[in-house]
């Protein structure tokens, strides 16, 4: 069990970004963190995975554990050697390595040497890296490179998987894809996922769980079809008005005073 404990995050010793924050990955699952920029999911997920230091951010209140262990007290790397794997936001490829480079790199935390047979576990998931496995990364789309990033983590052998916004700059064909193969990965191989999204829509067709961030706080949360069913979210966040109507843009969004978990 993955828990965040009335976690808060300050930067730069002034600014404070998570707000008591506290929410569980059961082992297994597939569990989605929702809401708009600025919400504060980012941040969740660099508490956990470690990479706070690297932007001068701490947790200055409340725990991350991993079994009862604490790992805001760790570094990035052994956070990595317990199980766990960041996918950051915008893929972050190394573009001038190849993508088979690209993937080794993930595995050069393990000691064993099963690393082939990894590589073609992942060429399994994504057949289109296995066809540019020797061009430079820097040359692939964006919805390749996502691909890349998952198989990259996937390459650790991870426990839990951290995905921060895999359908951003996406076409939706593409991303349906992306997140049917997320889907596989955590029915196959039994991987957790902790899902940053702002589609709420796809990220609630794979979650079984959900919580709703704003203002770096928690303001919802329920299962992936209570959510749904939710009168806020289907207005708020999947668009579609009380008789299941797609709304505009121009109509959700001065909704905040509106929000009856705001009032």
């Amino acid at each position: 069990m993955l828990a965040l404990n009335n976690v808060e995050v300050m930067y730069d010793r002034v600014i404070l970004v998570l707000k008591g924050l506290s929410l569980a990955v059961p082992d297994g699952k597939i569990v989605a963190l929702l809401g708009a920029n600025g919400a504060g999911k980012s941040t969740t997920l660099k508490a956990i995975s470690g990479l706070l230091r690297t932007e001068d951010g701490a947790v200055t209140d409340g725990s991350v554990e991993l079994d009862g262990v604490r790992l805001d007290r760790l570094d990035a790397a052994d956070i990595v050697r317990r199980g766990i794997f960041h996918v950051l936001e915008g893929r972050r490829v190394f573009e001038h390595l190849s993508v088979e480079e690209n993937l080794l790199a993930g595995a050069h935390t393990r000691r064993d040497g099963n690393r082939r047979s990894d590589l073609e576990s992942v060429y399994a998931y994504f057949p289109r890296l296995r066809e540019r496995r020797s061009g430079d990364a820097g040359y692939l789309s964006g919805g390749e490179q996502q691909m890349l990033a998952i198989g990259r983590a996937l390459m650790a052998q991870p426990r839990f998987m951290l995905l921060d916004e895999p359908s951003l700059g996406l076409a939706p064909m593409l991303v349906q894809e992306i997140f049917d193969i997320v889907r596989r990965i955590n029915t196959e191989r039994g991987t957790t996922i902790l899902l940053v999204e702002q589609n709420a829509r796809v990220a609630l067709d794979i979650a079984e769980y959900g919580y709703i961030m704003e203002s770096g706080r928690v303001v919802l949360e329920g299962s992936a079809d209570a959510l749904r069913a939710n009168e806020d979210v289907r207005e708020f966040y999947l668009g579609l008005s009380e008789v299941g109507e797609r709304k505009s843009y121009r109509d959700v969004k001065h909704y905040k005073r509106r929000k009856r978990w705001l009032s």
